[in-house]
């Protein structure tokens, strides 16, 4: 089916994705991989969480690792535009016989908790403890000098109706491809920000989280994170790329974290803000969907992911692939 008209008078403002909570069995792993080796900044620790933002970010935190016993994801976050919005999102998600909760979150004001329709857990705040900008404090640069937190992608069992979900919430779709046989949009991508995507579905096991984006200044320092990870003991943990994808024309790489969380390296899409932009359509077999230079993706990008606590998954109905390396 098409994908949905856009939404651009939503009951509640999103601005754009926030920060994601991973849950992870062994803090000092990580945290070898996310500063030393990505160069995320921590702005807070202790024996079981540690805070981090990139290099431009001014909110507290973009990831938060939690130490736990299986590993996992806590919560999607997004940022909402003002306090009223609060309120007129807890209405909706009540509204639909979603479960609604105001929780305390350490750096974050009021923060609403709920979750979509196939148990994904979300969060939404106004206010984050502010920092001071560090963008210009060039010694800080580390690793693939990551920028910015940018997308989540999930997998869903019914990539349409995530589509319609996330639609009504005022996300738009950018680009999508479609299952020629069926009809059916085996993938989309849908933002808030201005960018290709704040959220994106593919076709899957799922509810599971594919991956969290993150922006970095140039392709080189792509290069620059894949030579520094084949020195320093983490090679196997470069899982795809580096490649520019068809859809989004982004420049991208793929690595997994040592409990398996896959972090996606990305820079070059474009603009998207202006309200009347069309949706890109991709047909699933066409080859320089998932790679413009034509390379297929392996098949862990394809059925490897992170479950987020307290979902249930399932298997999606759409049994269509799209092309798979050998």
């Amino acid at each position: 089916m098409p994908v949905p008209a856009p939404n651009l008078y939503p009951d509640f403002n999103i601005v754009r994705l926030s920060h994601v909570e991973y849950r992870v069995t062994d803090l000092a792993r990580s945290r070898a991989f996310y500063v030393d080796t990505l160069g995320l900044q921590v702005t807070y620790e202790d024996d079981t969480h540690i805070y981090l933002r990139a290099m431009e970010e001014r909110g507290h935190h973009c990831i938060s690792l939690v130490k736990a016993d299986k590993a996992d994801v806590g919560v999607l976050g997004f940022k909402l535009y003002d306090e009223p919005d609060l309120d007129k999102a807890a209405d909706w998600f009540a509204a639909r016989d979603l479960p609604v909760e105001w929780v305390e979150k350490p750096h974050m004001g009021r923060t609403l908790r709920t979750r979509d329709p196939w148990g994904i857990p979300l969060e939404f705040y106004v206010k984050m403890d502010r920092l001071a900008p560090i963008h210009q404090e060039y010694r800080l640069y580390n690793g693939v000098k990551p920028l910015r937190i940018d997308h989540f992608n999930m997998f869903s069992a019914d990539v349409d109706a995530s589509v319609a979900f996330y639609n009504d919430m005022g996300f738009r779709t950018t680009e999508y491809t479609e299952d020629a046989e069926t009809g059916r949009v085996w993938a989309a991508w849908m933002h808030r920000k201005g960018g290709v995507h704040d959220v994106a579905f593919t076709n899957g096991h799922g509810p599971r989280l594919h991956h969290t984006a993150f922006w970095v200044p140039t392709p080189l320092n792509i290069i620059d994170l894949l030579d520094l990870m084949a020195t320093t003991g983490w090679v196997d943990n470069i899982e795809r790329g580096p490649g520019r994808h068809g859809i989004s024309n982004a420049f991208f790489l793929y690595v997994l974290d040592p409990d398996g969380h896959r972090i996606e390296i990305y820079c070059s899409d474009y603009q998207t803000v202006d309200p009347d932009l069309e949706p890109i359509k991709w047909n699933l077999k066409d080859p320089q969907r998932q790679t413009l230079w034509g390379a297929a993706a392996p098949r862990s990008w394809f059925e490897h992911g992170s479950t987020f606590e307290g979902a249930e998954t399932r298997d999606s109905d759409l049994k269509a692939q799209p092309i798979i390396a050998p």
